[in-house]
């Protein structure tokens, strides 16, 4: 097994998916799926973790393996797209990507009926 540093290491999401990646070669070192909810994933490295929130389900990752570290429901809070933040930083973008995709679908599905 390849032993990787977090300062080695780029995080992409998309479609409730995290995915790793060598930030010198591009090639993917681990992927990560949600169990639960669907959509954009909003992700933060917060120092040794990777948290990420999939519309409202937030996990903790190990961010050189992708193993879970612990992971809350937040039952009672809602769904859709989470800012997530600390002391050394935060996400952004989440919504304008999100609106983007709805658009861009219902764009697709409105041309195929025509």
């Amino acid at each position: 097994m390849q032993n990787n540093k977090i300062e080695d290491i780029v995080f992409t999401g998309f479609n409730k998916q995290v995915i790793a990646l060598n930030r010198y070669t591009g090639v993917k070192i681990w992927s990560w799926k949600s169990p639960k909810g669907s959509g954009y994933p909003s992700v933060i490295l917060d120092g040794d973790r990777l948290v990420v929130s999939v519309s409202g389900y937030t996990y903790c990752l190990e961010p050189t393996t992708g193993a879970v570290v612990w992971e809350n429901e937040l039952k009672g809070f809602g769904t859709g797209i989470a800012c997530v933040v600390s002391v050394r930083g935060g996400s952004s973008g989440g919504a304008a990507a999100q609106q983007s995709a709805d658009a861009a679908n219902a764009a697709a599905a409105s041309g195929a009926s025509a």
